[in-house]
């Protein structure tokens, strides 16, 4: 594999306006870019996205330390650069170098040598037998931190699940659009929003959303002839405040959430709950994975963080039965790639997953089909969105293709 022989950042926005980083990563005349993203409902145990002193200080400190330690690095050595970023950074969790930095270089080091190679990244990265597609899940009611204003819930999903990507992927948006009729006829004159990952954002009951959201999957799978479920990001930590769970109308205590939960599942038949229960509670999530992990993957985000150490807890008291991952709340590819490894190893499910705060980097479309992950988030709509969803489609006609 060729050397990195120019290395360089830039500041750029994110979907929300704040600004981020990309990396160029030039090696044998093939350039691999790769942008980090930033969350808003972010884990206590993620990695920081940027150090003290933010974008800048980050950008100084590439410049003086990553740079030249970085130069000359056989780009096919993806597990030696990502010990050495470590190494580089010298604290547990990038917070001297921000894991945002870390991110971007490791993954435009990896398509850097997937260009080299003549490979996709999906195909570079997963071998030959890189060919299950993701199920997207999108996002298509928003509360919590992602939409003030709205629903103590985070989000409100839709997913999928015919034979292809691609009819996935517009079944998904249909639904987007019968939410929003919904809404407009069920408030009438209310405005009706947009968070920050483009799902509809208005003055309801936790209950009512998912109500709105199920009637929209049973609408779209009687015309595309595939199953379309409802599925939910709780975000619960968010949340929870002094030992209950409190919505506008109420305050669950755990077993009250429990309870309330299995007749959400019941009701209404919802496919996916992620961290419905708070990041501290393994023996909550281990509860709720008993009751109803046969019928409903549970994710754990916030529980988990991408974290080998966290998920070998969880395994261990068998809390969740499925991990969502995010490259840069860990903070290399081959950090990711571990926590990957580790769920499918104890029959964990992966769900690779954007962040609120996104940018038009594809590069998670590549590594859910590459990790042999069960899904994607992604979000339904919108520019940073669709740029994932409109690389799976094309993901698929190479796989199609035997690429």
């Amino acid at each position: 594999m060729p050397a990195i022989e120019a290395v360089s950042i830039r500041t750029i926005l994110d979907s929300r306006g704040n600004p981020t980083v990309e990396v160029d990563l030039r090696a044998a005349g093939h350039v691999g870019r790769a942008a980090a993203p930033s969350g808003a409902s972010t884990g206590t145990h993620e990695v920081p996205a940027f150090p003290k002193g933010g974008v800048e200080e980050a950008i100084r400190i590439f410049r003086s330390d990553v740079t030249p330690r970085v130069m000359g690095r056989e780009t096919g050595d993806q597990a030696g650069l990502d010990r050495l970023l470590h190494e580089i950074d010298g604290t547990p969790n990038f917070s001297r170098i921000g894991g945002n930095v870390a991110v971007a270089v490791s993954l435009a080091n990896a398509k850097a040598a997937a260009a080299a190679g003549g490979k996709p990244l999906f195909r570079y990265l997963g071998g030959p037998g890189s060919k299950q597609l993701p199920r997207p899940f999108g996002n298509v009611i928003g509360g919590g931190r992602h939409a003030i204003g709205g629903t103590a819930i985070q989000e409100y999903l839709v997913v999928s699940q015919g034979p292809s990507a691609a009819r996935n992927v517009f079944a998904n948006a249909r639904a987007h659009r019968l939410v929003a009729q919904a809404l407009t006829a069920k408030l009438p004159g209310e405005p009706l929003g947009r968070g920050d990952e483009g799902a509809w954002v208005a003055k309801l009951s936790d209950e009512d959303a998912l109500g709105i959201v199920a009637d929209a999957c049973r609408a779209v799978e009687s015309e595309v002839g595939f199953p379309v479920r409802p599925a939910m990001d709780l975000a619960a930590s968010e949340f929870f405040r002094g030992g209950k769970y409190h919505y506008r109308d109420r305050a669950l205590t755990t077993d009250g959430q429990i309870e309330f939960l299995e007749r959400l599942v019941s009701d209404y038949g919802v496919c996916s709950l992620e961290d419905p229960l708070d990041q501290e509670d393994f023996e909550g999530f281990a509860r709720l994975t008993e009751a109803l992990g046969s019928r409903c993957t549970v994710i754990g985000d916030d529980l988990f963080v991408t974290n080998v150490d966290r998920l070998r807890r969880g395994i261990e008291a068998r809390a969740g039965n499925a991990i969502l991952i995010k490259p840069n709340q860990i903070g290399t590819l081959s950090d990711a790639r571990a926590a990957v490894d580790l769920a499918h190893k104890a029959g964990y499910a992966t769900v690779v997953s954007h962040r609120s705060g996104e940018t038009t980097d594809e590069t998670i479309a590549h590594l859910a089909v590459a990790f042999g992950s069960l899904g994607i988030k992604t979000g339904t709509v919108g520019g940073e969105r669709t740029a994932k969803l409109n690389e799976l489609i094309r993901i698929e006609e190479q796989l199609h293709g035997g690429t």
